[in-house]
């Protein structure tokens, strides 16, 4: 069965790209799993039943495993066994009639447009380190990079003669995108006048530089929204990813289809993007509760 697992996560690298993170996350899903089975002395996958799958579920659930670590589990296992019986390891799928449970909705924390002003508004730009932390912000807000790839932008990544950028998103996928032009006159601000002081007289290939001219870490990124959202006076719980949320609800809610959105966040699956039409249908019925005399 360890071999098995190994063909199948190798594959997931070499053939689909899968970031290393994913994959571990496949590998240790399918760890808890072997171990479940090796309680019941199965030995083999081919001895795997849908029961034996249902009673594997439900000593997760009667372990407090969340519902989300649940799905994820069977979302793993219904790939893998899939692929065991596309590559003739097996001649059926016990995973064939086993639905995921129901997944409560959660949807994301979206800054309205005067709470983005105000957190563009909070660092002191007087200063390399304002200067450095206003662009940082104005450019995850135009672009709703994901803070992992913000921190890997690269000055060979920028092509702001074109109105363009480029990133290296989740599964290796490059993806290039564009940038508005008040983010691209900080960016321009930001060399100028804040990086080669970061810099000093070293080499960087990294756009985003911390004091020592190296290139920053996310929890950087994190501690410093944390301290501009409490400068901007939101209450809200703020994280790197909450730009990336406004960004594609405030898109959506002008007018942009759904279809672009999800080129530009770089979802594989448009079923990941739909949830910020759930995010503007939710903040039009607050607004219309609110403004209409009789609702």
């Amino acid at each position: 069965m360890e071999l098995q697992i190994e063909d199948y996560l190798h594959d997931l690298k070499i053939e689909r790209g899968l970031a290393e993170n994913t994959i571990a996350s496949y590998r240790q899903d399918l760890a808890e799993f072997t171990a479940y089975l090796t309680t019941q002395q199965v030995t083999a996958f081919d001895q795997v039943t849908q029961l034996s799958i249902l009673q594997f579920l439900k000593t997760l659930q009667e372990a407090g495993k969340a519902r989300s670590t649940v799905t994820r589990m069977v979302s793993t296992l219904r790939r893998f066994f899939r692929y065991l019986v596309q590559n003739e390891q097996l001649t059926t799928d016990p995973m064939t009639e086993i639905r995921s449970p129901k997944q409560g909705q959660h949807l994301p924390a979206v800054l309205t447009v005067d709470e983005v002003t105000a957190l563009l508004d909070a660092p002191d730009t007087t200063t390399k380190y304002g200067i450095r932390d206003r662009t940082i912000l104005e450019v995850m807000y135009a672009t709703g990079l994901r803070v992992s790839e913000l921190v890997h932008l690269k000055m060979s990544d920028l092509h702001l003669d074109m109105g363009l950028i480029q990133t290296i998103g989740k599964g290796n996928k490059e993806r290039i995108m564009p940038i508005g032009d008040v983010a691209i006159d900080w960016i321009d601000r930001y060399l100028n006048e804040s990086r080669p002081k970061l810099l000093k007289q070293r080499q960087s290939p990294y756009l985003f530089l911390n004091a020592h001219g190296s290139g920053l870490s996310r929890q950087s990124i994190w501690q410093k929204i944390q301290q501009y959202v409490s400068v901007a006076g939101i209450s809200k719980h703020v994280t790197p990813h909450t730009l990336r949320h406004s960004f594609a609800t405030h898109i959506l809610e002008n007018g942009a289809d759904l279809r672009i959105v999800q080129e530009l966040l770089g979802h594989s699956d448009i079923s990941t993007t739909q949830i910020y039409t759930h995010i503007s249908k939710q903040r039009l019925t607050a607004v219309y509760r609110k403004a209409h005399p009789r609702a």
